[in-house]
């Protein structure tokens, strides 16, 4: 093995629960409750803000507004920005540049949001690349953004292990060939989902990356 690739939300960070609970708050505001089947086509995809607007204004019979959803987008950065790294990351950082592995974050969201909060959680410059949906047209489920990390490491697939959340960023891990570890994240979400990883873990504190290396 030579790298590790790592999601960014919801997996080094638990900003999937700060975009659910901003999304909670902004249904209840306006009269109703953000279903569970609405959060997960949302989880670990870069159109879920389009999938909740819409279904949220055929709720409402009118269209979300602007001011609204700035709200919104705003509730979100709040609390987003007060989360840590998720237990276990930083250990599993330090032993992975122990052994000379190369780390990458593979990403749907954007450079603007991803690499402030790398810089804020202090472990911007352990990685290389940061590969961000501002790189692709074509994001998670789809294999794009980790045929670009991979294209820019210069590493096969089957010398990386993917680190995601999301069924989405597991099916997008596995379709470009590498093998995946799964942590279900803090926003919810049946571990079932994630089914489709090579291996699936509740969480990665104490996680044993040199037996999973062999």
């Amino acid at each position: 093995m030579k790298a590790l690739f790592f999601d960014f939300d919801g997996l080094l960070c638990d900003t999937e629960s700060a975009a659910r609970h901003s999304w909670e708050e902004l249904y209840t505001r306006l009269g109703h409750s953000l279903p569970a089947s609405v959060w997960a086509r949302m989880a670990g995809r870069s159109n879920g803000h389009e999938v909740a607007t819409s279904d949220l204004s055929v709720r409402i019979g009118r269209p979300v507004t602007q001011a609204e959803l700035a709200w919104r987008a705003n509730r979100k950065q709040e609390l987003a920005d007060v989360e840590p790294l998720r237990p276990g990351i930083a250990d599993l950082l330090s032993a992975a540049l122990e052994r000379g592995l190369r780390l990458a974050v593979v990403s749907s969201s954007g450079a603007a949001w991803v690499r402030p909060h790398l810089t804020r959680l202090g472990i911007l410059d352990n990685f290389d690349p940061v590969v961000t949906g501002d790189d692709e047209q074509r994001h998670k489920p789809a294999p794009d953004l980790y045929f670009r990390a991979l294209s820019i490491t210069g590493v096969a697939p089957a010398e990386v292990i993917a680190f995601e959340d999301s069924p989405s960023g597991v099916a997008a891990a596995t379709a470009a060939g590498l093998r995946c570890v799964a942590i279900p994240n803090g926003a919810g979400g049946d571990p079932a989902d994630l089914r489709q990883a090579t291996l699936v873990v509740p969480t990665l504190v104490g996680f044993d990356l040199g037996k999973v290396l062999g």
